[in-house]
């Protein structure tokens, strides 16, 4: 196995982490503690490509590995876990449904925008019902006046309310359509902002990723045209659930790269901290929690990085994708546990970067699937 990266993969992370401590860093825990999107950051990082990595070149994208996708995401997520959230979730669940199963004319239309930085990109999943039993979303979709009529709600979705945001793919139950083993059908459908019916709730505000633009979506008898279908009707569930690993990949990136600046916020606040007479770091009970800090990050890294090294040589990667995201998001929790008892009380106070990454750590379990169905899909994969 050849763990170095390329010379186009290094020059990419060269360039995420120009782009992360320039544009990112500055503004980072202001826009986190105002609740802010910062969407100047998501346009400049447009500007530089980065908005397309996963893309091919063909539609505008910049055809970058899986591999080198996970190493800029490690210095974006360094700097800042809510832009580096609103950034995989465009790049994957976003983008790549319409990659994999729009048509021509819908690649040009919509995905060509998404991979260019012209606009951001959204999927809506999650309803207030519906979360990790994706297949009972109740928001309808029917076929009426030559396309679909859609009703329902979705909750917790990012990227849809801002002003780079084109609007949200939806997972939407087929009305009384059925598949052919009589269970419901499912559909992938394009809904535009502006489209008369669809509105967006106010911006959520959570524990973490508070910078990320995060809304209820309500849809009240909207239609859109038949060609807003991506792929086949019924096919809809398994369509979105092909993508999924994706971002699985991308958010155990986000959770090592949450997990790499703690334990370099960490080892530098133990070697400027004196206690007892000397830096902190000459305490065992220091040394030691950094030593486990660095070991478990190693391993999530290393996961990750063959998650995606699976998928760039077109090899099945779904199960390692599991697997990493499981690991990675349980040692970045870990991690911001630790990292508050290092700094001790500065690390409980919340205008301090360790205490922005700790708030930021917990959906890192919950997000792109919990920890729960992770081990599902392992286990599963072990059968």
């Amino acid at each position: 196995m050849d763990l170095d990266l390329s010379e186009d993969e290094a020059a990419l992370a060269d360039l995420a982490a120009t782009i992360a401590r320039r544009e990112i860093a500055p503004v980072a825990a202001q826009a986190w503690a105002a609740g802010r999107c910062p969407v100047e950051v998501l346009r400049r990082m447009g500007e530089a490509g980065l908005l397309g990595l996963l893309v091919p070149e063909e539609w505008g994208g910049g055809g970058a590995t899986t591999v080198g996708f996970v190493a800029a995401m490690e210095q974006i997520g360094k700097a800042d876990q809510s832009v580096a959230a609103a950034w995989q979730a465009h790049s994957t669940i976003g983008s790549m449904p319409l990659l994999r199963f729009g048509t021509d004319e819908q690649r040009d239309r919509w995905l060509r925008p998404l991979a260019e930085g012209r606009a951001l990109g959204a999927f809506g999943l999650t309803e207030p019902g519906a979360g990790s039993d994706a297949g009972a979303v109740s928001t309808r979709a029917e076929r009426r006046d030559g396309g679909w009529l859609i009703n329902g709600r979705k909750m917790f979705i990012s990227n849809a309310g801002t002003p780079m945001s084109f609007g949200v793919t939806i997972l939407a139950r087929l009305g009384d359509d059925a598949g052919q083993d009589g269970r419901p059908a499912y559909a992938n459908l394009v809904v535009e902002n502006g489209t008369p019916g669809f509105s967006l709730g106010p911006k959520l505000n959570g524990i973490g990723w508070k910078a990320l633009d995060t809304r209820e979506l309500v849809f009240e008898d909207v239609w859109v045209p038949g060609d807003h279908l991506l792929g086949s009707p019924g096919r809809g569930l398994s369509q979105f659930l092909s993508v999924l690993a994706v971002g699985r990949i991308a958010v155990a990136a986000l959770a090592v790269s949450l997990s790499a600046a703690l334990l370099e916020m960490s080892t530098e606040h133990a070697r400027r901290r004196r206690q007892f007479g000397r830096p902190l770091i000459e305490n065992q009970a220091i040394a030691f929690k950094l030593a486990d800090m660095a070991t478990e990050l190693e391993a999530a890294r290393l996961m990750t990085y063959r998650a995606a090294a699976l998928r760039d040589a077109g090899r099945p990667f779904e199960h390692a994708a599991a697997m990493a995201k499981l690991k990675a998001s349980r040692t970045a929790v870990d991690a911001a546990r630790e990292a508050v008892q290092i700094h001790g009380g500065y690390g409980y106070m919340l205008d301090t970067d360790v205490a922005r990454f700790y708030c930021d750590a917990k959906i890192l379990e919950i997000g792109e699937g919990t920890s729960e169905i992770q081990q599902m899909v392992i286990a599963r994969g072990l059968a």
